[in-house]
């Protein structure tokens, strides 16, 4: 559900209703789907969890990086990056729960003592198993001289601090001022030093939930029907994933809606010869997919044709110029050297985004491909590759499939699509 709530926010109040109750069509017995849908069978049992061990090489890691960036402890609060490094994944308001892992010696946690119970039962399970050191503070009580006590205990009395960067600045504030001597520094150099460089492990998860996503929305394409509204539609594209065995959806916008890269709450029906531009994913043991695919129910114009084989060559262009070593600056300016050069410039009026994020953990994440981020690529690293051209008033169209980087070049997921008719 935190991906889904992710894109409620992108997609809007219309496409959300439809992803949140989706479910409820997936559960539906089998004879209630589409034939389409009605004929996927699960994929879950493809799907590996990360193991404690390979967590814990994270964990060395990120030491090996703060040695380098002259760091001396990494301290996370709840978001991904403490379920990458531990397995933990904890929601508690304005009271701080916090792992802190120094550059030497034993991580070590601080979380309100009602809670001990429930941190020590995540706690193990992970790579801290059985050995945590556990600080509790009570409610009247400060939970950064914890924090700074634990800081001292492993030697960290002066020196750089590390914050990831989500952690609340309220947290960050309240541990600088408690522990004297220490300066509160960006975390980002170490977790996404860390994340954005991907293993086989996590590769095999992402390429799994690229097809798996690929696979609901041919299925939803398959059932898809004149009369039917984008709720309507994205109901079917979360049903599919439920047969699947996954949790997943997809915005979906119609007509000239399409035109704005992340919809419209407008409510809006398909009919004969409407353009549909869907965009969703799901997520399996903690990795994203993150799809866009553009098509037409019936016969589309020869303008919508035409709009299509400019941006199918624009997404070819930024994976041709994505190899190790490249700036992601490059990525963009090929992609979008292929739409001016149409006619659909200059610059950012039509093409009115960057062509790709980073993509893990979280369905955005860095190194982004955007002009003005000099970052070299490097194997391992992970994009959407997604050019779009959005006139206003009339259609836009997407196509976005997810990248890897590779030793000498770059590979999608999942196969693009050939034309408006024939999306898979």
């Amino acid at each position: 559900m935190t991906m889904l709530t992710r894109r409620t926010f992108l997609y809007g109040a219309g496409a959300a209703a439809a992803m949140l109750h989706a479910p409820k069509l997936g559960a539906q017995a089998p004879a209630d789907l589409p034939p389409a849908i009605r004929a996927l069978t699960s994929m879950r049992s493809q799907a590996r969890p990360i193991t404690a061990d390979e967590r814990r090489g994270r964990v060395e890691k990120a030491r090996r990086l703060m040695a380098e960036q002259k760091l001396d402890a990494l301290m996370l609060c709840s978001g991904t990056s403490l379920v990458y490094f531990t397995n933990i994944d904890w929601s508690g308001g304005e009271r701080l729960f916090t792992c802190v892992i120094p550059a030497r010696g034993e991580p070590f946690f601080v979380c309100p003592a009602f809670e001990e119970d429930r941190a020590r039962e995540q706690i193990g399970l992970g790579p801290f198993a059985g050995t945590a050191d556990v600080r509790t503070w009570h409610e009247h009580e400060s939970p950064y001289e914890r924090v700074g006590q634990g800081l001292r205990d492993r030697g960290v009395t002066t020196g750089r601090l590390a914050v990831e960067e989500r952690v609340d600045f309220v947290f960050s504030d309240g541990v600088a001022r408690a522990a004297h001597g220490v300066t509160v520094v960006s975390g980002t150099p170490v977790t996404a030093g860390c994340r954005m460089i991907k293993d086989a492990h996590e590769l095999e998860l992402m390429r799994l939930a690229s097809n798996v996503t690929l696979r609901a929305y041919q299925a939803a394409y398959k059932s898809l029907a004149e009369g039917m509204t984008q709720n309507d539609f994205a109901r079917l594209v979360s049903a599919a994933h439920a047969r699947l065995g996954f949790d997943g959806g997809a915005g979906v916008q119609v007509g000239e809606y399409s035109a704005l890269p992340h919809g419209s709450i407008t409510p809006q029906t398909i009919r004969e010869g409407t353009i549909l531009l869907i965009d969703g994913g799901c997520n399996i043991a903690g990795y994203q997919s993150d799809l866009s695919r553009t098509f037409v129910l019936g016969k589309p114009t020869d303008k919508m044709k035409r709009v299509f084989e400019i941006d199918r060559k624009a997404q070819d262009a930024a994976l041709a110029a994505a190899r190790p070593g490249v700036s992601c600056e490059a990525v963009d300016a090929a992609a979008r050297k292929v739409i001016v050069d149409a006619g659909y410039g200059p610059d950012y009026q039509y093409f009115t985004h960057r062509v790709g994020h980073g993509i893990g953990m979280d369905w955005h994440e860095w190194p982004y491909l955007v002009r003005g981020n000099t970052t070299a690529l490097a194997p391992g690293m992970t994009y959407s590759d997604e050019p779009g051209i959005y006139l206003r008033g009339e259609f836009g169209v997407r196509l976005e499939d997810d990248m890897v980087i590779t030793e000498d070049g770059a590979r999608l997921f999942t196969p693009q699509s050939e034309s408006l008719e024939k999306p898979f």
